[in-house]
C-alpha cells in the first residue's frame, strides 16, 4: 500500500526544526530595536551596578530568557495544532514579537556578563509538549492557554521591575516593553475568543512557572 505524503506538515515540522534550533543555538536576531541604552552609553550604566546587583540582574534576565524559550515553543505548538489559518498567522507573528525578546534578554544577559539557562532544551521541549496537548483540545482552549500565560507573565514581570537593581535601568527597559508586548499578546487572544481556564488549571499553569522560574535562576 502506497502512502501519500503531506507535505504542508512536513514542511510545519521542518519549520519548526529550524526555528527551534535557532531558538536554542542564540542566534535569533530581533525585528526591532533593542529597548536598552545603546552601546556607547551602556558602559557607564553597568559602573553602577555593585557585583551583587550585577548578579541579581544577570538571574532574573537569565529567567525571562528561559520564560522567551518557553514562548517560542508554546506558540510554535499553538501554530502547528490549530486548522485555522487566521490563527496559525497570529500564533505565528506572537512568535516572533517572543523571537525579539529572546534575543534581547540574551543581550542582556552577555552585557552583564552572564549566561543563559543550561537548561534551555528541556524548557523548550516541555513546552512544546505542553503546548501540543492543549492544541489537541481547540482553538479556543489553546487561546485561553495564552491568555492566561500572558497574564501570568505580566505579573512576573511587573515584579521583576520591582526587584531589578534600582541603577539596572538597561534591564528595566527590556522588560517594560516586554510587559507591553505580553499584554497585546493577551488582548488578541481575548480578542480571537479564548476560553476562561478553569482555577485548577491556572494553578498548575502557576506550579510549572514556578519549577521554571525557580531552577533558571540558579542554572
Amino acid at each position: 500500500m502506497q502512502h501519500t505524503i503531506n507535505h504542508d506538515s512536513m514542511d510545519a515540522w521542518l519549520g519548526l526544526a529550524d526555528r527551534a534550533l535557532r531558538t536554542l543555538s542564540l542566534v535569533a536576531k530581533p525585528q526591532r530595536p533593542y529597548p536598552a541604552k545603546r552601546a556607547d552609553a551602556q558602559a557607564a550604566d553597568e559602573t553602577v551596578l555593585s557585583d551583587k546587583e550585577r548578579s541579581l540582574s544577570t538571574a532574573l534576565m537569565r529567567v525571562n530568557h528561559a520564560g522567551e524559550v518557553c514562548a517560542q515553543a508554546l506558540y510554535e505548538a499553538h501554530a502547528l495544532g490549530t486548522g485555522n489559518a487566521q490563527l496559525r498567522q497570529m500564533f505565528l507573528a506572537a512568535a516572533d514579537e517572543e523571537r525579539d525578546h529572546l534575543a534581547w534578554t540574551a543581550q542582556r544577559i552577555e552585557e552583564l556578563g552572564g549566561s543563559t539557562s543550561k537548561l534551555a532544551p528541556l524548557w523548550y521541549a516541555g513546552s512544546l509538549a505542553i503546548g501540543l496537548v492543549v492544541s489537541r483540545l481547540g482553538d479556543a482552549v489553546s487561546l485561553g492557554f495564552m491568555a492566561e500565560t500572558e497574564r501570568q507573565v505580566e505579573a512576573h514581570l511587573e515584579a521583576h521591575l520591582t526587584r531589578l537593581p534600582a541603577g539596572d535601568e538597561a534591564s528595566k527597559a527590556v522588560v517594560a516593553q516586554m510587559k507591553v508586548d505580553e499584554a497585546q499578546h493577551r488582548q488578541a487572544a481575548m480578542g480571537h475568543g479564548a476560553a476562561t481556564i478553569a482555577p485548577l488549571g491556572q494553578t498548575m499553569m502557576r506550579l510549572a512557572a514556578k519549577v521554571m522560574t525557580t531552577v533558571a535562576h540558579r542554572i
